[in-house]
Parts: structure tokens; sequence; C-alpha cells
């Protein structure tokens, strides 16, 4: 169904219970979705110590594994296991994380994701302050001539997408935005907020 409204991700939020509060879904379940899409599965891992899990979710059928900076304490290896393992490479981190923290690293990723809520749940509202983190990773990508993408997660809807946009976001993540109400409608609605 997430095909045919032109969606191109499909952002799958891993969560362990321990570096967040919440528990959802695992390789199994990517696994599991793999043969019914070919959207590119984009695996956001909010799980403690992320390096013991790169392989069952290349195994799974990952396209892209994205961890947290603040969750392992061995990053730059981390990262190097993801390419190794036939992925793409993302590394997140939270609102209150200063760019500082990944700046070591950002010549092995293909994006950066920047969580616009602390991380977690879903339906949370989305924190405008991000927005200058946003403008300062672009500046930043342009000063060490880099390529990765600028992703945004959390609060996503057609009012908050203008200011992630505008600040230099180039892929977005929506989730309880499309799936409250009518998803082909909901999708039509940011796809357009995102032209305006």
């Amino acid at each position: 169904r997430l095909e045919k409204t032109g969606v191109e991700y499909v952002h799958i939020d891993v969560m362990d219970g321990h570096f967040v509060p919440n528990i959802s879904f695992g390789a199994d379940v990517v696994a599991a979705m793999r043969p019914h899409s070919k959207l590119v599965f984009d695996c956001h891992l909010m799980v403690s110590n992320p390096e013991n899990h790169i392989e069952t979710f290349a195994r799974a059928g990952a396209d892209i594994l994205t961890i947290h900076a603040e969750a392992t304490v061995h990053l730059h290896g981390t990262l190097q296991k993801i390419r190794a393992a036939g992925m793409k490479v993302g590394v997140v981190i939270n609102p209150g994380t200063p760019l500082v923290t990944i700046e070591p690293v950002l010549n092995l990723v293909d994006q950066v994701l920047l969580m616009t809520v602390n991380p977690g749940f879903g339906g949370q509202v989305y924190i405008p302050e991000v927005a200058e983190k946003i403008a300062d990773l672009v500046k930043l990508r342009e000063a060490k001539g880099l390529t990765f993408d600028i992703e945004v997660d959390g609060g996503i809807d057609d009012k908050t997408i203008h200011s992630a946009k505008n600040a230099g976001a180039n892929v977005f993540v929506a989730g309880s935005y499309l799936f409250k109400g009518d998803l082909d409608a909901n999708v039509a609605k940011l796809k357009a907020a995102l032209h305006d």
C-alpha cells in the first residue's frame, strides 16, 4: 500500500526498551516485510550496543542501517562494520546532542538523521530549535565537501516540514501524521506541503 502512494523509503524504528523506554519491531519483522516491498528499508536502531545487531539486520534485508551516536562507545568501528555488511550507513543524534559528537565520522556516512523529538514514542511535537542544528549541519557538510543526506524524524507534518526543509533537510520521516486518517490523502498533503 505504501508503494502506491509514491513514498520512497520505509523508515523502521527498532527499539529495545533499554536505549529508549519503548519496545518495537526487530529484524524478524524486517525479514518478513522484505519479500513484499521493493522500497528502501531504512532501519533506525534505537538500541544499546547496535554493533551487536549489524549482521542480523543485513540478513533481514535492511538497505540503510542508522545508529545512534549515543548508543555505542565504538561509533567509528560500528559504522565501518555496517558498510562492510553491505548496507548504507546512517548516524543519528538526539535533539540535545551536539553536532561535534558526529563530526569525526561524517566522512563514513550516507545519511545523518537529526531527531526532531526525543526518541522512543510516536506522536510527539516537533522541536523547532532543531532547525538551527540542521542549518549548521548543512554548513559542516559543505565545508567538508561531503554529500550525505540530512534526514529528520519526529513531529513531521504538513506544517513542520517547511522548517526542516528550509533549514536544509532533504529526507523526511513522517509516521503518526501519515497513518492517522487516510494514508493516500495524508501522503499527498505532505508532498504538496514539501513543494510549496
